[in-house]
C-alpha cells in the first residue's frame, strides 16, 4: 500500500491520454479527444534526449513497435515553453518524468512542485529496472505532488509493492517492449502497443486490483468498450496511447 505521508491521487476524470501519445502539452483551444479529462504530458528528462538514431513505427498483426529514443528538450526548455501551457488547461495536467537516478529525479520534481494546474507526476520506470532502483525513483518523486510509477505491464506485478511501499500513490501500466526485423533485416527494439496488448493488460489490472491496489489501466484500449472493460475488471482509470491515433475517438 502506498505510504502514508504520500498525498491522495483524486482524479477528476477516469479516462486520460497516455504519456507519448498527445505530444508535451494540450491543444491551443482547450479540446481533447472523446473522453479525455487529464492530459499526461509526453515523457521529460532533465537533459535534452534526442531522437534514436533511426527512429521507426514497425507494424506487426495485432499493433505496433515504437522505436524513438523519447526525445524531448529537456526539463528547462519543456517549462519554459509548456508550463503556461499547462496552467491555462481546461483540464489537469499530469508530467511524466525519466530520470537514471533518484538525484535526478528529485532534481525535476522540486521545479515541479507549486506549477499551476499540474495534478500530479508520473515516473517512468526503465523496462530493465531492478526493484530497488523504481522504489528509489519514487521515493525521491515524493512531495506535495502524487507520484504513479509508471510499470511495464509484463512487470507490473513484480515492481508494484516496491514503488508502493516507496510513496507512490498509484501505478500505471506502460507498454512492454519487443523487437522485429527492420526494413534491411537487422532487428529493431522498441515499445509495442496494439489491440493485441488488452489481454496482458486485462490480466495485470485484474490481479493488481484483486490485491487492493490503484491501478491506471493501459494497453490495447482502442474504443471506448476495451477501457470500460478494464474499469470492469478494477482500474481506478484508464490511459489510451496509440488508440488515439485510430479514428475511433
Amino acid at each position: 500500500m502506498p505510504s502514508t505521508d504520500s498525498p491522495a491521487l483524486e482524479l477528476p476524470s477516469r479516462w486520460m491520454n497516455a504519456a507519448g501519445s498527445l505530444g508535451f502539452a494540450p491543444p491551443g483551444d482547450g479540446s481533447l479527444p472523446g473522453l479525455l479529462g487529464v492530459f499526461v504530458t509526453n515523457p521529460i528528462s532533465l537533459a535534452p534526449r534526442r531522437a534514436a538514431a533511426a527512429p521507426g513505427l514497425l507494424e506487426y498483426p495485432g499493433g505496433v513497435l515504437l522505436h524513438s529514443g523519447l526525445p524531448n528538450p529537456g526539463l528547462s526548455a519543456a517549462l519554459k515553453k509548456h508550463a503556461g501551457a499547462w496552467a491555462r488547461s481546461a483540464v489537469p495536467v499530469i508530467v511524466h518524468l525519466l530520470a537514471a537516478s533518484a538525484e535526478e529525479m528529485r532534481k525535476m520534481v522540486l521545479r515541479i512542485e507549486g506549477l499551476e494546474n499540474v495534478l500530479a507526476v508520473e515516473v517512468g520506470i526503465p523496462a530493465d529496472a531492478s526493484a530497488g532502483l523504481a522504489g528509489e525513483l519514487c521515493g525521491a518523486a515524493r512531495g506535495e505532488l502524487p507520484c504513479i510509477a509508471q510499470l511495464p505491464v509484463t512487470r507490473a506485478l513484480e515492481l508494484a509493492d516496491a514503488v508502493l511501499a516507496a510513496g507512490a500513490a498509484a501505478v500505471s501500466l506502460g507498454p512492454p517492449r519487443g523487437a522485429l526485423p527492420g526494413p534491411g533485416g537487422a532487428l529493431v527494439s522498441g515499445r509495442l502497443y496494439g489491440p493485441a496488448l488488452l489481454p496482458q493488460a486485462l490480466e495485470a489490472t485484474r490481479l493488481l486490483a484483486g490485491q487492493g491496489l490503484a491501478v491506471i489501466a493501459a494497453g490495447g484500449v482502442y474504443s471506448q468498450a476495451d477501457g470500460e472493460t478494464l474499469l470492469a475488471a478494477g482500474a481506478m482509470a484508464v490511459q489510451v496511447d496509440v488508440g488515439l491515433w485510430s479514428g475511433n475517438w
